[in-house]
């Protein structure tokens, strides 16, 4: 599973870069694939914990708009990029047969788009630079993205997938803390989008230069149209109904995710008048982390153990629709803490299980990048429904206690639909 960082990826017969995988990964692999998971998860979250809203706020006086109203703009738009980029560049992955490999190519690529899409955001002058600047990440660091996840059911057999799913989970949320802290302490917003930059683009290196990606031989590659590579994005939900309420599923716990974190800088400087909101954030999202680490290993090693997935994401959603239900009963400081470790023990069971069970339903060997970045695709659907939901909500229709009730409820939603999944235990 290791190679040398100064050879290219030979060319494997095509039944291995297309087979189901058998060869248990390493620890080693799983590392550095969880690192470079958690270097873009800091290129994401840095911006849109901390900088996108200070930058709203300090942008909002000369557009006429809210600083919420602006912030709900620039992340739709975002969002909207990554809803299309991340299946786009799967699928160009997938159909890629550098000697480097089917990933590794668009990993190096996105990463290094994204740390300077990064820069840009940071010397943005105002909204319409620092849309462009979000769009620019969003396209990047979702190429970079999209062929990290497609590594794991290029290389991972299924019942190690909860464990692999759990280790990406838990670099997952470390990215989020990183990116947090390193835009709180950075010393201003230029400098946080440096540091979250530098970190991005360092965090994927030893994973590119350690280990060899499969390569493609090009007899493998089905033959290029228009209407084909367009075409392939639509999976019917007739043809394909597990893969079809997987992905509402996923949908619907992240839209209420989205829907609990969009504001929770201005929930807590608005309606909690906590003295030092940056601060509080950070504390929020260190606290999630610790609680998430504490279940998402666990539960993707149990889950592989027990030969099941669907009962683990029943349970999560539950949990975290509770943790949206606390705030909206109880919109405190006491109550948002609970929140938070009631969010990360369920969002830790829910980010390893639930990955594990999306590639346990892909239709295609060929079309595994492609097809996860349809999936991924519920992660950024969220971020665009999310701001459209929540200014509002919190504007007109009740403030952030009907905000937190309608999160409870969706997630709720998602933990029930998780059971019209067939065909995985």
């Amino acid at each position: 599973m290791t190679a040398s960082a100064h050879g290219p990826a030979q060319g494997p017969a095509p039944d291995l870069a297309l087979a189901e995988p058998v060869e248990r990964v390493g620890r080693g692999w799983t590392a550095t694939l969880s690192l470079a998971n958690g270097a873009i998860w800091v290129g994401w979250f840095g911006p849109l914990q901390i900088l996108l809203a200070s930058q709203a706020e300090d942008f909002a006086p000369g557009t006429g708009m809210s600083k919420e109203a602006v912030l709900a703009w620039v992340t739709g738009a975002g969002a909207a990029v990554s809803l299309l980029a991340n299946p786009v560049f799967g699928a160009l992955s997938d159909r890629t047969t550098s000697r480097w490999g089917r990933r590794t190519p668009w990993i190096v690529a996105g990463t290094a788009g994204g740390a300077l899409s990064l820069l840009l955001l940071g010397a943005a002058g105002g909204p319409w630079t620092m849309a462009l600047g979000w769009c620019l990440a969003q396209l990047a660091l979702n190429a970079a993205w999209a062929a990290v996840t497609a590594a794991v059911p290029d290389r991972v057999p299924r019942l190690q997938r909860g464990a692999v799913g759990g280790w990406l989970g838990a670099a997952q949320i470390l990215g989020v803390v990183g990116g947090t802290g390193l835009a709180t302490l950075a010393g201003g917003v230029t400098a946080g989008y440096a540091a979250c930059a530098a970190f991005t683009l360092l965090g994927v290196l030893p994973y590119v230069l350690r280990h060899r990606d499969i390569r493609l031989p090009r007899a493998a590659r089905p033959a290029w149209s228009w209407r084909g590579f367009l075409g392939s994005f639509w999976l019917s939900p007739r043809r394909y109904p597990d893969f079809g309420w997987a992905w509402l599923t996923r949908f619907l716990v992240n839209l209420s995710n989205s829907l609990g974190v969009m504001y929770l800088l201005y929930f807590l400087r608005d309606r909690l008048h906590h003295s030092d909101p940056e601060q509080g954030v950070l504390i929020l999202t260190a606290l999630n982390a610790s609680m998430l680490l504490a279940t998402v290993v666990v539960a993707g090693m149990w889950s592989d153990r027990v030969g099941r997935r669907k009962p683990f994401v029943t349970c999560s959603g539950v949990v975290m629709a509770v943790a949206a239900g606390v705030i909206a009963l109880s919109p405190t400081w006491t109550g948002t803490v609970v929140a938070s470790v009631l969010l990360g023990l369920g969002f830790g069971v829910f980010a390893s299980v639930d990955f594990a069970l999306m590639t346990d339903v892909l239709p295609k060997a060929l079309d595994r990048g492609k097809d996860l970045g349809v999936i991924n695709a519920a992660n950024a659907v969220p971020q665009v429904a999310a701001p459209a939901l929540a200014a509002p909500i919190v504007t007109y229709l009740g403030g952030y206690r009907v905000l937190y009730a309608v999160a409870a409820a969706v997630g709720l939603a998602g933990a029930v639909l998780v059971n019209r999944i067939k065909g995985v235990d």
